[in-house]
């Protein structure tokens, strides 16, 4: 098992789980980083005393490096000081839970560095593809991943047979708030009830895009990169427990399901762990008090976002990249009440089909795709 961890994105939800984990490993902190908040931030280094604290604003940076000058940790800001804990000498896995377009600089980066990566990111696959994949391949570092749907499919596909003979990957999807909705009662839904997940604890962008099930939709895009499978041999079913995270379905029609109760703990644990499993701080499944297990289609006809993700995969180019942009704009736009929650999936068709679509040479390719989706974005909403 890995000593030394650098953790991007520590004062999320993810981050901050991580964290326990950590405390129940023992193991050392050697990065911590933050979007702006600086009063937990601070809280962490304390605690934790890693060589590194990173705050992607530089002016609360310079807050926290003040805040801090009696400590031995090194302060940097912005996306220079994020590739730095992504590069740091001493990490053996990177573990990267920061939300957005923002981790894809710092993944590959770690992948450079020879560095293992956990990936939450969901956006450093489905934005920058190939890129990712090349360059954790070149380097042969172990992509890791933390999401609990394609934790589940690793770890079902541990009893994988040598020919592999796989069939298809199915991901489990809550349904989110608005599960059973048709389009016109989600028509005026709000802010404030699109946030209320029924079993998952997350950050607001996520919860949002579980609401829209775009976030199903990226984790399409997601397990087809990861797991080198045919977008036509993944499937989605609605699952309202969440207890069952995934399956896989193999050539002579076994399926492997993996189970849990619906804590972050277990994945984030076995990619830091992986391929041994410890005591971890998640409760035990009780099956017998769960009593039942339900399933269901999607509801692709009211949650567009599903086959808009389906159909830029499909494309190849920067296509998913564009999907990704517009979504993360329009997410906030929600957020901001400055659109309509059905906004959000039409704004992203839109994207996918009228943002010019070109194939990618570099990162600065796919962020200039990214950056052409949220000009898109922009331009309707005005």
């Amino acid at each position: 098992m890995i000593q030394n961890i650098s953790i991007l994105g520590s004062t999320g939800s993810i981050g901050k789980q991580t964290l326990d984990v950590v405390d129940k490993l023992g193991l050392r902190v050697c990065a911590l980083t933050a979007a702006v908040n600086i009063e937990l931030l601070e809280e962490q280094v304390r605690k934790y005393k890693p060589s590194l604290a990173v705050v992607f604003n530089e002016d609360k940076a310079l807050e926290l490096k003040d805040k801090i000058k009696d400590t031995d940790t090194r302060v940097l800001s912005g996306m220079e000081g994020l590739i730095a804990a992504a590069e740091l000498p001493e990490a053996e896995l990177v573990l990267n839970s920061v939300v957005g377009m923002v981790g894809l600089r710092p993944t590959i980066a770690a992948a450079e560095a020879k560095k293992n990566i956990a990936l939450a990111n969901k956006e450093t696959l489905v934005a920058g593809g190939d890129l990712v994949t090349d360059a954790v391949k070149r380097n042969g570092v172990k992509l890791l991943p933390v999401d609990s749907e394609h934790s589940a499919i690793f770890q079902c596909l541990q009893g994988a047979p040598t020919n592999k003979a796989l069939k298809k990957l199915i991901l489990t999807a809550s349904g989110g708030p608005f599960f059973g909705k048709s389009e016109e009662e989600l028509r005026d839904v709000t802010v404030e009830q699109a946030l209320r997940h029924p079993n998952w604890s997350m950050g607001a962008k996520i919860t949002i895009d579980s609401a829209s099930m775009m976030n199903k939709g990226l984790e399409i895009i997601e397990a087809a990169r990861l797991f080198d499978v045919s977008p036509e041999n993944i499937d989605v079913v609605v699952h309202r427990e969440s207890i069952i995270h995934s399956l896989v379905e193999y050539s002579d029609n076994s399926v492997i399901a993996q189970l849990g109760v619906p804590d972050m703990r277990v994945p984030i644990q076995y990619a830091i762990t992986y391929p041994e499993r410890y005591e971890s701080p998640v409760r035990e499944l009780d099956l017998a008090q769960i009593g039942n297990l339900s399933f269901f289609e999607p509801d692709y006809e009211t949650f567009v976002c599903l086959n808009v993700c389906k159909k830029a995969l499909a494309m190849d180019g920067v296509a998913t990249a564009i999907a990704n942009g517009a979504n993360e704009e329009a997410n906030l736009l929600f957020r901001q009440g400055k659109i309509k929650f059905l906004d959000i999936g039409s704004l992203v068709k839109g994207a996918v089909e009228n943002v010019d679509n070109f194939i990618p040479a570099s990162v600065e390719d796919i962020l200039r795709a990214d950056s052409l989706a949220r000009g898109y974005v922009k331009e309707q909403v005005r």
